[in-house]
């Protein structure tokens, strides 16, 4: 990729959102990777986030996947299942849930928590109409226990 150009990536990709940037972003990461890294990707959050296209929860999958470190990526998924559950408290963006929860959960387990997180909120814990009854989190979960004190 680092010796191709984003209009040839772009037509691999072309069905994907957003495929200009994403094309512009994969020329761009794949060069910086050869010129800056050997060509080796980097096992560092802070180093994957200097390369374009990749931003702190992308970095995180790529830690936590890839090299097994204890990096939790948070999306839409673990940043709500973290309030509902209680994990977290009142935290406003996914950076603040990252530091909480890595503060509480042990790091051997964090790339595994990560992955549970989102399952959870995928498939039982999702937003719109969680399906508490099937839940077997309800008994701990702050989202359930309002519901029993209102209805």
């Amino acid at each position: 990729m680092a010796v191709s150009s984003p209009e040839v990536v772009f037509e691999y990709i072309r069905s994907v959102t957003y495929p200009n940037n994403k094309a512009n972003h994969l020329v761009h990461m794949a060069r910086k990777l050869v010129s800056d890294f050997g060509g080796i990707v980097p096992d560092d959050v802070d180093q994957l986030q200097t390369l374009p296209g990749v931003g702190r929860k992308t970095a995180n999958v790529i830690a936590s996947v890839v090299f097994n470190k204890p990096a939790m990526a948070v999306d839409t998924h673990v940043f709500r299942i973290s309030e509902r559950l209680g994990l977290t408290t009142n935290s406003k963006n996914p950076l603040q849930t990252e530091l909480e929860l890595i503060k509480y959960i042990p790091p051997e387990l964090i790339p595994k928590a990560h992955h549970w997180l989102i399952l959870h909120g995928r498939y039982v814990c999702v937003a719109r109409k969680p399906k508490c009854e099937e839940c077997g989190l309800k008994e701990w979960c702050r989202y359930w226990n309002r519901l029993r004190l209102n209805g």
